[in-house]
């Protein structure tokens, strides 16, 4: 487990990323989903939200306050999230996941595994979050 300090081994490396829910509920079958497929274990839960970590980097999804403005990523913030994946077999499992689920769509099918120029998931989850699951060579 890891501690909410830095760690000076990983300085500059990901600490972590907090992500808002207007529907926290649906938001965590996903993302638990997800990053469990990815390698993440559930950190802490409590009332509104939980976390889940990876080694020095975890994720927060907690309930957002107002839910009357719909995340848009091609707006001024965040675009997307990117994580690495362990081979390109973890992507194809993933992507087959992304195509079972009803909350999450795969983007630019047409170009899949290579709408990047290299070899990769691009998917969006619940609330239009944008995600990238990059293979190893």
């Amino acid at each position: 487990m890891t501690t909410d300090h830095a760690d000076p081994e990983c300085a500059g490396q990901l600490h972590h990323v907090e992500l808002c829910a207007a529907d926290l509920d649906a938001a965590v079958d996903f993302w638990d989903w997800l990053l469990g497929e990815l390698g993440y274990d559930r950190k802490d839960e409590w009332e509104g939200g939980l976390s889940w970590e990876n080694g020095p980097t975890y994720v927060v999804l907690v309930q957002a306050e107002a839910a009357d403005r719909p995340f848009d990523r091609r707006e001024a913030g965040l675009n997307h999230l990117a994580f690495h994946a362990a081979s390109r077999e973890q992507v194809d499992d993933i992507t087959a996941g992304i195509r079972e689920r009803d909350d999450a769509s795969l983007l630019y099918g047409e170009q899949h595994p290579y709408a990047g120029g290299y070899y990769a998931l691009y998917c969006e989850g619940p609330e239009s979050i944008k995600i990238e699951v990059v293979a190893p060579e």
